[in-house]
């Protein structure tokens, strides 16, 4: 690495490979350089911030256009995860007229408007997931997208009505939209967010008594923070904990939501009392 004193390339300003030549490999393995996104790159001291992905998408775009989509919403400062599969935001770009905002010098569609266009054309899971963490992200709100989906005449227009219709900012990752979406499929009642239970807070929620005055609470658990022995010791602990207060809880990890068996519909319908909606639409 550089020393920190050192000068930062090219002023701690974007820039893409052609900009070093030969050595753009030598400046990415030894640590001084880091990809921004595919194509343009950035002084690995430089922090990450909404200008700074808005200069480097500026450097990749034809002229007179406006990023948009999930470029925008990842310029806007949305994880790619509740983008699409890919973690790569992708270039997206649009001539049409719209609301935009400026960034860094770069026209880009405004938090709204990104909004409903990823909830009319991304796979339906995503386009939840995309707008869920965009009004998490306070650049905008329900009653403003309400107004936009109604006047949203695109063919799949109806599309963007539901996804804001089911869409709530207290989703708190891509998971639990995901996992939100599945129930709201199956027929199953809205549930609750962000339920507090003792020095607990579950994901989501019924917690309505069932038939054996019990209530039911649904957890997401990633890899990333529930695979490991002592996470896993730790959400024993926490489902025995939740059992005692009248609770059952259902984990739910990233296979159980892709997959094709309706285990999860089936575990739900059999607390809820309730047939779940299959076949499974996603």
């Amino acid at each position: 690495m550089l020393p920190y004193d050192a000068p930062l390339y090219f002023c701690g300003l974007p820039f893409t490979g052609r900009q070093v030549g030969r050595k753009l490999h030598w400046l990415l393995s030894s640590g001084d350089i880091r990809p921004v996104l595919k194509g343009a790159y950035v002084d690995a001291r430089v922090p990450d911030s909404p200008e700074l992905r808005a200069a480097a998408v500026a450097l990749l775009l034809p002229p007179e256009t406006a990023a948009c989509g999930r470029t925008a919403a990842w310029i806007h400062g949305i994880n790619t995860t509740a983008l699409g599969e890919s973690k790569e935001p992708g270039l997206h770009w649009t001539t049409e007229p719209t609301e935009t905002v400026e960034l860094a010098g770069l026209q880009v569609t405004a938090p709204a408007s990104t909004a409903i266009a990823l909830a009319t054309h991304l796979p339906r899971p995503f386009a939840l997931s995309a707008v869920d963490a965009i009004l998490r992200s306070g650049a905008t709100d329900l009653p403003t997208l309400h107004t936009l989906a109604a006047a949203n005449d695109h063919p799949r227009g109806y599309q963007a009505r539901q996804i804001v219709g089911y869409a709530d900012p207290r989703a708190e990752s891509p998971g639990e939209s995901w996992l939100r979406l599945r129930l709201l499929d199956a027929g199953f009642p809205r549930p609750t967010l962000q339920v507090q239970v003792s020095r607990y807070r579950l994901d989501l929620a019924y917690p309505t008594p069932l038939e054996d005055g019990r209530r039911l609470g649904l957890e997401y658990d990633s890899d990333r923070w529930h695979s490991r022995p002592r996470q896993q010791a730790r959400d024993e602990r926490r489902q025995d904990e939740l059992a005692k207060l009248g609770w059952h809880i259902i984990s739910v990890r990233r296979p159980d939501l892709w997959g094709r068996y309706p285990a999860l519909e089936l575990a739900v319908g059999s607390y809820l009392s309730q047939q779940p909606r299959l076949p499974r639409r996603w």
